[in-house]
């Protein structure tokens, strides 16, 4: 195995694993029955239709999560999992510290190893578009 195999190979495990957490992190919302909570969390953020946005969250969670182990859209979808876990910090992380456990509780220390390793996937499967000309 060359060693492009193994960091090609290294990629596609890191995002199987980030697409199963993002995936068990929708599915858990809606299995306990809590995005209509998200929602009313959302709304008093701020945020407009707040129901609605933590349905779209969820979903996206599970739609692109499928699609990010698929290989499909890999970097746009890493990208967007970046904006709503830095969402997260800025709404709820931040405030709770650095700890998730132990030193402290709900901090913010997950929230950026995930957005490291999506901005990692986003940074290798970036591919930059072609451009045509066409001959007159």
């Amino acid at each position: 195995m060359s060693s492009g195999d193994k960091h090609s190979n290294a990629l596609i495990i890191i995002r199987v694993l980030l697409a199963a957490v993002m995936f068990i992190h929708g599915a858990a919302r809606i299995s306990n029955g809590t995005v209509g909570g998200f929602g009313e969390y959302l709304g008093s953020q701020g945020f407009p239709l707040g129901y609605y946005l933590a349905w779209g969250i969820t979903l996206f969670e599970l739609v692109g999560s499928v699609l990010l182990a698929a290989g499909f859209y890999t970097w746009v979808i890493a990208l967007i999992f970046v904006l709503q876990l830095s969402a997260g910090i800025y709404l709820i992380h931040w405030k709770e510290g650095w700890f998730v456990v132990g030193a402290g509780r709900n901090g913010m220390e997950l929230s950026v190893v995930l957005i490291v390793s999506f901005l990692a996937i986003a940074y290798a499967t970036y591919k930059k578009p072609e451009r045509s000309f066409r001959s007159r």
